[in-house]
């Protein structure tokens, strides 16, 4: 059968699904469910995630194929707002450089205005929960998902980017590929599809169906031949791009371009603007081995990392960006030009006609970016959100409020460590006695005697006693160097010489009172925009030439819009000699059931048919015959999404009276030659002969050719008990 044949198999597409948004998809094999990405759009609205939050509980593991916004953006709120709990498996170059793509991100928005989606603890939180898997590396899962095994292979496009394989039972393959790159490039190879031949499923995004890549020598020369025109034409560059993914393949390219005397660019000045830009070349320094085999060999030849810059410089503001010498070319986070520096810089810019703005990505519709890149308007309005400090009756006011906060603090604490205190002793008798004194504590004469509230608690009196806490550690009770030195010396501070010499810590500065304040610019849009293809994605011919050598099985079409998504399906259906039956193509919240025409079905069994049914061992399954009617419930809420559960039919027993009888029934046949072995480990002489097993000259068995195994013998001891031997190599139903 060429579907999956023993697995309940569902997709569901959260968001991707006829159109270009980020990819997320819930991906349930049995009763395990993946989520497939969790990314956010530049827009970053809640209301896109609606589908996630019906389904985030019944998560399971969630599978990251690229560290962008658009593949793991969404994963810092679903995290601390929404309760997503469950594992991540990510490569380790995601790892690190998804880090760097979430705090770029937080620290860009912050500082424009007031960002409460998630803040640097949820993305920690975040990835606390990550498993880090090198390519090829099998990871079992346990548990709920008992015979699952995932895999990542290499996907190109990103650094770590990947392409999850998902095996059940090491038979059935689902491949997972998105964003894929089977080209090679300066700093990654190609995608890994030669291990990949006829699998069960495979979810594929149809996305750059539709376009045609220019040849990498093309595209390169039309970048450098725009970026010589206009830094010689006396203006700066600017180039929006991500903050860990596809700049270091521009980063290459522009150092080597650089590099180059020829070329006469070294005059000038480049720069990478980004908040965490140090950060992310000094993790690209250490993943020279996740990349191309170009960069080992530079990293072999010259002994020199190729992500030590000589040329281009790594800045964190802007006012480090105006103190190069201009002309320039920058690249800055992030490519929609919705926040980050490349706004600010656009915003300067843009009114200068000699300037120039090269985009290497398609943003999201709706950005800034999107509408330069369609149809740059002669002006627009541009809202700029800045966060500034606060000075005048304005510093005034918090810091007033800020010691009114600190006081009313103090006050709480203050009376929450005196209900914690330990209550004095008291008797009859001296309450009895006013004024009377004694050496005896009692903490509640400090406090009023007359409470609403009477205690139950019984209490003694105690002499006074203040008990020191023995602080220890993993060596036991910590020495009080103190408590040896003589009283004749002077005292002076000794270090322990088990320690190391602690270094004044300087203090942390203290975040200075800011406000986010919104303005709007008219902009003159007088700078020349172009546009180049970087996106590091296999074009419409690619993915139909690799489909060709692939040839799954079943084909889940995501990511695309609704003209390349049906263009793709269409040609499934003609080349690759597909039925419709087998080429998918979800929409927005649609399940697909990939299990839906086949014999394995999911049912419940009443408990008053399951002690009547005995089981018969059959390798690594056990097998039973059954003769029952099925019945159907009413299906049940599944509560905060208000959808309903699909009604599962149940198998109820028949009545003695209704059981019809059956043939007995032989599964699991042995081999031959496995049975002769355990005859002769039973003590048998059994040897074969003219194509049949002998057993101590008495007893023959054959197979025909029609599979069914026969015994033939004289009436004896020894036949009976060949055939019992016989009989327990089967599953008899």
């Amino acid at each position: 059968m060429s579907s999956i044949s023993s697995s309940i198999v569902k997709v569901t597409a959260l968001s991707g699904a006829y159109d270009d948004s980020p990819p997320s998809y819930l991906l349930q094999v049995d009763q395990f469910r993946f989520l497939l990405d969790c990314g956010w759009d530049e827009h970053y609205d809640v209301e896109k995630l609606s589908n996630l939050k019906k389904q985030v509980h019944q998560i399971d593991a969630v599978l990251i194929s690229h560290p962008d916004i658009y593949h793991l953006g969404a994963l810092p709120y679903a995290y601390g707002k929404l309760g997503l709990t469950c594992p991540i498996f990510v490569t380790v170059p995601v790892y690190r450089m998804g880090q760097m793509f979430l705090y770029d991100l937080y620290q860009s928005r912050y500082n424009s205005e007031d960002f409460t989606l998630f803040n640097l603890d949820d993305v920690d939180g975040v990835f606390d929960h990550m498993t880090k898997l090198k390519y090829s590396q099998t990871f079992r899962l346990q548990g709920k998902g008992q015979g699952l095994a995932i895999t990542p292979l290499p996907a190109g496009h990103m650094v770590g980017g990947t392409i999850w394989k998902i095996v059940k039972d090491d038979e059935e393959e689902i491949v997972y590929a998105v964003d894929f790159n089977h080209r090679k490039e300066r700093h990654l190879d190609g995608a890994m599809f030669e291990s990949l031949s006829r699998p069960h499923l495979l979810i594929i995004d149809a996305q750059n169906t539709l376009t045609a890549q220019e040849r990498r020598k093309e595209r390169d020369q039309k970048l450098i031949s725009t970026i010589q025109s206009t830094l010689r034409n006396n203006g700066n560059v600017l180039l929006p791009v991500d903050t860990a993914g596809r700049v270091l393949e521009l980063a290459q390219l522009l150092e080597s371009q650089w590099r180059n005397a020829d070329k006469g660019l070294h005059a000038y000045t480049i720069a990478l603007l980004n908040n965490v830009s140090c950060n992310v070349m000094d993790f690209a320094k250490a993943q020279v081995e996740w990349m191309s085999e170009h960069m080992m060999k530079m990293f072999e030849d010259n002994r020199t990392n190729p992500f030590q810059f000589k040329h281009i410089k790594l800045c964190h503001s802007l006012s480090e960006v105006n103190q190069l010498n201009s002309p320039k070319v920058v690249l800055a986070s992030f490519p929609d030009l919705e926040t980050g520096f490349a706004r600010e810089l656009f915003a300067s810019w843009s009114s200068a006609t000699q300037n120039s703005v090269i985009f290497t990505s398609q943003s999201s519709l709706g950005t800034l970016a999107r509408s330069c890149m369609n149809s740059p308007p002669s002006s627009m309005e541009l809202e700029m959100k800045r966060r500034v400090l606060l000075s005048g009756k304005e510093l005034e006011e918090f810091l007033q409020k800020k010691e009114e906060d600190k006081e009313v603090a103090r006050l709480q604490e203050e009376v929450s460590s005196s209900d914690s205190e330990d209550e004095g002793m008291e008797t009859d008798q001296f309450h009895s006695k006013k004024g009377f004194k004694h050496d005896f504590i009692r903490i509640d004469e400090k406090k009023n005697k007359h409470q609403f509230f009477k205690s139950a608690a019984i209490y003694h009196l105690m002499y006074p006693c203040n008990e020191e806490r023995i602080v220890y550690d993993d060596y036991g009770e910590q020495i009080r160097y103190e408590d040896y030195v003589t009283t004749d010396q002077p005292k002076e501070e000794k270090q322990d010489p088990f320690e190391e010499p602690i270094e004044p810590q300087p203090e942390e500065e203290q975040e200075l009172p800011s406000k986010c304040i919104v303005t709007k610019e008219l902009v003159d849009i007088k700078c020349s925009f172009s546009y180049v293809d970087y996106e590091g994605r296999s074009d419409g011919e690619s993915i139909k030439r690799i489909l060709t050598v692939v040839k799954p099985r079943q084909i889940i079409l995501v990511h695309g819009t609704e003209e390349a998504s049906l263009h793709l399906k269409e040609f499934c259906l003609k080349t690759l000699d597909l039925p419709e039956e087998k080429v998918f193509v979800p929409k927005l919240g649609e399940c697909v059931k990939i299990t839906s025409d086949i014999r394995v079905r999911q049912v419940k069994l009443r408990d008053s048919l399951m002690c009547h049914v005995s089981f018969a061992p059959a390798k690594e399954m056990d097998l039973a015959w059954v003769d029952c009617q099925i019945n159907y419930e009413e299906p049940l809420d599944k509560g905060e999404g208000g959808d309903k559960e699909e009604a599962l039919p149940i198998l109820d027993a028949l009545p003695p009276t209704k059981t019809p009888e059956h043939s007995t029934i032989f599964i699991n046949p042995p081999r031959l030659s496995d049975f002769k072995h355990i005859l002769n480990k039973a003590g048998y002489e059994a040897e074969f002969s003219g194509g049949a097993l002998i057993c101590n000259h008495k007893v023959a068995i054959t197979r025909p050719e029609g599979g069914r195994i026969c015994i033939e013998g004289a009436i004896s001891e020894d036949y009976y008990r060949v055939r019992e031997l016989l009989y327990k190599q089967f599953a008899i139903l």
